[in-house]
């Protein structure tokens, strides 16, 4: 990623004048989404009702473009097959109990199933219409023997799930949508339901000038923001630099509990 792309504020209204200038065609869609999301701010003011009601909405036109923005089918396929291929070669086992957070419609969800050991793959996502799109998908890949565990979430304190059950914990393009304090009850949670030795990896919009948000939708952080705010729960960062060399404009940060002294 360039400096530039890098400490771009993209909330503000030079910035914003700069980009209709060069895009024009994208002007009456940023438009109707900003209308949109206006008055769904104003009927959902908790975030999670509110981003709930944007998957809702996105999904009514393509469950691919709610979790990817796109309605690509093959663009939704490829983002699926390199998440899946990096954490296989980063660490992820077949015997491996793995928590997905935000899996939507299974777009890496799929790939993760069919690699891991009957029942050992739980996804849980706050939309139920994006849920709803998942049961799709495991019917269209014949993944049902899996046994996959598949379920609506109102918060990330994983109330509902055992302590130190998880060898790998990720979230793909989740911390890009959530505000802070999102990010800090699922760092506050996230170490009571890691294995020994687990890890929990998360992709975020990463920037490096002053943090901001996009239509509260977008979010961007300072990586030593989450890196300190990680470490007040006992969680350890390590920044996963290979990912930056992928086809993806998030960047990756790996916690793990400060006890086990792991590197992952």
């Amino acid at each position: 990623m360039g400096t530039t792309y890098l400490t771009r504020n993209r909330k503000s209204l030079a910035h914003q004048v700069r980009y209709a200038l060069r895009n024009p065609e994208k002007v009456p869609a940023h438009a109707r989404r900003a209308a949109r999301d206006a008055w769904l701010r104003l009927r959902y003011p908790d975030h999670i009702a509110y981003y709930r009601a944007v998957m809702a909405s996105d999904a009514a036109r393509s469950p691919e473009m709610a979790v990817g923005h796109t309605s690509s089918l093959d663009r939704w396929t490829e983002m699926g097959r390199m998440q899946f291929d990096y954490l296989v070669r980063h660490g992820l086992t077949p015997q491996h109990r793995m928590l997905e957070i935000g899996c939507g419609n299974l777009r890496a969800g799929r790939l993760f199933i069919d690699y891991l050991e009957s029942g050992n793959y739980y996804g849980i996502d706050i939309s139920p219409d994006i849920l709803i799109a998942a049961q799709d998908t495991l019917v269209r890949e014949g993944l049902q023997a899996k046994v996959p565990h598949l379920t609506l979430t109102d918060d990330l304190t994983f109330a509902f799930l055992p302590d130190a059950h998880f060898d790998v914990v990720h979230a793909h393009s989740v911390f890009s949508h959530s505000p802070p304090q999102v990010i800090k009850q699922c760092f506050a949670h996230v170490g009571r339901i890691l294995a020994p030795g687990g890890f929990f990896d998360f992709t975020f919009d990463r920037t490096e000038g002053s943090e901001h948000q996009v239509l509260h939708e977008d979010f961007y952080y300072r990586t030593s923001t989450l890196v300190e705010q990680a470490a007040k729960y006992g969680l350890s960062a390590r920044f996963m630099d290979d990912w930056e060399t992928l086809p993806h404009l998030q960047s990756k940060l790996r916690l793990t509990a400060m006890s086990d002294g792991s590197s992952a």
